[in-house]
């Protein structure tokens, strides 16, 4: 798509627990990396829906997802399009059961990632639409089995910086139809399979960047998991 439109689908927030990016310094980021909107997926929460939507009255050019990510018992699990904060650490097909049952769409984010992926059997098997396949903070490896299952099951894929510092965003993002111009319309792509992640990975040195600066964060909160 030469005029598709870019959203960076896996963004994160101070809302998350693991990130210091406000919505403003977001929203001043995208200009530059080529971005037309974000979704926000902070973890576990959707305290920062409402600043969300005060930012469409001020930057009516771009598109803001809501959505969340959610630590399910068996991975994480992207879920856009909902407004309140859907139970953590439940199995993950009733996971995928509540978002469908709230108005939003699922995807599974980073599946082949060590730590809070779904991993290969739920990855084969989980009833959703799409895979996050091109993750900004993955290795190529990681990517690269998250798309062998999509092309083996005719599944879209999308893309998302998964961004927590704002030289991260739109690393990774996903293509859509320039005629897509709501929430509601991303929703609609992601269903009808109609949306492609674009991107890159995160080459070793990057990668150990990130594990240090997560450990110290980790250390922060009293080691308590996200």
């Amino acid at each position: 798509m030469s005029d598709a439109l870019r959203l960076d689908l896996h963004v994160h927030s101070v809302r998350s627990p693991d990130s210091r990016l406000t919505l403003d310094a977001i929203v001043e980021r995208l200009p530059h990396v080529g971005m037309k909107g974000f979704a926000l997926t902070d973890h576990n929460s959707v305290d920062g829906h409402r600043e969300l939507d005060a930012l469409r009255a001020r930057y009516p050019g771009y598109l803001f997802v809501p959505g969340i990510e959610v630590s399910t018992a068996q991975g994480h699990l992207l879920a856009y399009g909902v407004t309140e904060t859907a139970p953590a650490h439940r199995p993950l097909a009733e996971t995928i059961e509540w978002v469908r049952a709230h108005g939003g769409e699922p995807v599974l984010a980073h599946p082949f990632r060590r730590s809070h992926g779904a991993g290969r059997r739920l990855a084969e098997t989980a009833a959703v639409a799409a895979i996050e396949s091109r993750n900004g903070h993955n290795s190529e490896i990681a990517n690269l089995r998250a798309e062998g299952v999509a092309a083996r099951r005719a599944l879209a894929t999308t893309g998302g910086s998964d961004a927590h510092a704002r030289g991260e965003i739109g690393r990774a993002f996903t293509e859509l139809d320039p005629s897509v111009g709501s929430v509601d319309d991303v929703l609609e792509a992601l269903r009808r399979r109609r949306v492609s992640a674009v991107g890159a990975s995160l080459a070793w040195p990057g990668r150990l960047r990130l594990g240090l600066r997560t450990g110290l964060l980790l250390a922060s909160r009293g080691f308590r998991p996200i």
